[in-house]
């Protein structure tokens, strides 16, 4: 067993690489050094609290470890990177899972007698830590299904839902009074505490089933930081110090990612829980507009002749360059221009992909150089001096209909401006809409041409091409 002050100084040790893992993982340059922070923090903890903690039944502490062990390392070896953000959901819902069975077996330890308002403080926290987990739970088993495409990406729009958000938040308040003052008079508070489990699972469900397709890159942000809560409030059942200190890490930082971004969609965060994008407007067109005009197909070896005329390029990666897992082609294609003495640099939108800073992990994964990877703002100013845009599986974040569209579902987010540059080459597999559902304009303007097919194909075609 450690001593209380070895077992505090590690969780102060544990805590400061926790805080540099955050930290480094600000930048592209020092994510990597972040994660081992992390991972070197987390051990530390779990020495520290297994060595000071645990009494008895080792066997069953080893068994959960190693079956842990054992799933996360088959999930890590199995997972495509473009599984991630479906990955991400599904831990949240373990963390939120995790919360729900702790509270419950806080509330059935009787071992120690809380008294007064120590006990009501307790019970506060066993209800709030159920109430968040099992939010936590729900929405991010339903984030997990809409982001694997196993149910669909629009938003379930109910009569009257925001009434029953109130309704269903009023009855949590409600049960929760019923279910401390019970407690506190003896009696059996275990029917409140189910009846709260089961608002709070459905208030889950609803509140991300009503979400639409392109504010789930701000649900997976916004799950992570109701994860972190829910931690902290299993910190506070337990008396863990470094539970609390780790779940307002997480609930705090994700909280703030949640905001960055619904800044860079010009959305209010209330507006998101509240429909989100993909929401039917009131007035006409919206998301079922046509878009008038003709596309302009073309060919790779006309793609290619392009290029090489060129010396401004610039690349726009989606979902579609994730799905088609052509992130290592697009850095060889890469390669190839600038050894010709293009300047070629990408341009990242904050929602592209289906989670935070997607992209940028598919293209460090690719070994893309950081320096040439640059943010929408950075960016968006500098399409008029550009040659060739490549817009590789994107779609709502390249769609003029943000600021052409004033009914549009996606009016007035900020989005990239390749239209703003000479040509526009758009690859896509067919003409369907982006996960938001809403048509594209920028497919039928002048400038643009559509190379369709396969993203990867694609570019191996114009890799051979310019070879």
């Amino acid at each position: 067993m450690l001593s209380q002050g070895v077992m505090t100084a590690s969780y102060i040790g544990a805590s400061i690489l926790f805080i540099l893992a955050l930290g480094g993982l600000s930048s592209q340059e020092s994510s990597k050094r972040g994660n081992y922070c992390g991972m070197a923090g987390m051990a530390l903890a779990l020495v520290a609290t297994i060595l000071g903690v645990v009494t008895a039944n080792w066997e069953i502490l080893a068994a959960a470890m190693i079956g842990g062990a054992v799933v996360g390392f088959v999930l890590a070896k199995k997972v495509q990177m473009t599984q991630m953000p479906e990955l991400v959901a599904i831990l949240h819902s373990m963390v939120g899972l995790a919360a729900v069975l702790v509270g419950f077996a806080t509330f059935l330890d009787h071992s120690t007698a809380y008294v007064g308002a120590e006990k009501t403080i307790h019970d506060i926290e066993i209800y709030l830590g159920i109430l968040i987990g099992a939010l936590t739970f729900s929405g991010s088993v339903i984030a997990y299904l809409k982001l694997s495409a196993k149910i669909g990406g629009k938003p379930l729009l109910l009569p009257a839902r925001h009434w029953l958000n109130l309704a269903m938040g009023i009855g949590a308040i409600v049960v929760g009074t019923m279910f401390v003052s019970q407690s506190g008079a003896g009696e059996d508070a275990m029917t409140p505490l189910l009846i709260m489990t089961a608002i709070a699972l459905v208030f889950g469900i609803h509140m991300v089933m009503a979400i639409g397709g392109a504010d789930m890159p701000v649900v997976v942000s916004m799950l992570n930081s109701y994860s972190g809560w829910a931690a902290a409030a299993t910190g506070f059942m337990l008396g863990n110090d470094l539970l609390i200190v780790v779940g307002a890490l997480v609930g705090s930082s994700g909280a703030i990612l949640s905001y960055i971004m619904c800044k860079a969609m010009n959305r209010k965060f209330l507006a998101v829980i509240a429909g989100g994008f993909g929401t039917p407007k009131a007035s006409a067109g919206g998301d079922s507009a046509e878009v008038e005009g003709e596309i302009t197909p073309i060919e790779s070896d006309e793609v290619v002749a392009l290029l090489n005329e060129a010396k401004e390029v610039m690349i726009i990666p989606g979902y579609g360059m994730a799905v088609a897992q052509a992130q290592h082609t697009v850095r060889e294609m890469v390669s190839k221009l600038r050894a010709k003495g293009k300047n070629v640099r990408f341009g990242i939108h904050p929602v592209a992909g289906r989670m935070p800073g997607h992209m940028n992990v598919l293209l460090a994964e690719a070994k893309v150089p950081y320096d040439i990877v640059f943010e929408m703002e950075e960016i968006n100013d500098d399409f008029p001096d550009v040659d060739v845009s490549i817009v590789i599986g994107a779609n709502d974040i390249v769609n003029p209909a943000a600021q052409e569209v004033p009914d549009s579902p996606i009016a007035g987010m900020p989005v990239l401006e390749p239209w703003n540059g000479e040509t526009t080459i758009i690859l896509k597999r067919s003409m369907a809409t982006g996960y938001a559902g809403v048509e594209n304009p920028l497919f039928y303007k002048d400038n643009s041409r559509m190379l369709f097919g396969d993203a990867k194909d694609s570019i191996d075609s114009l890799v051979k091409g310019l070879d």
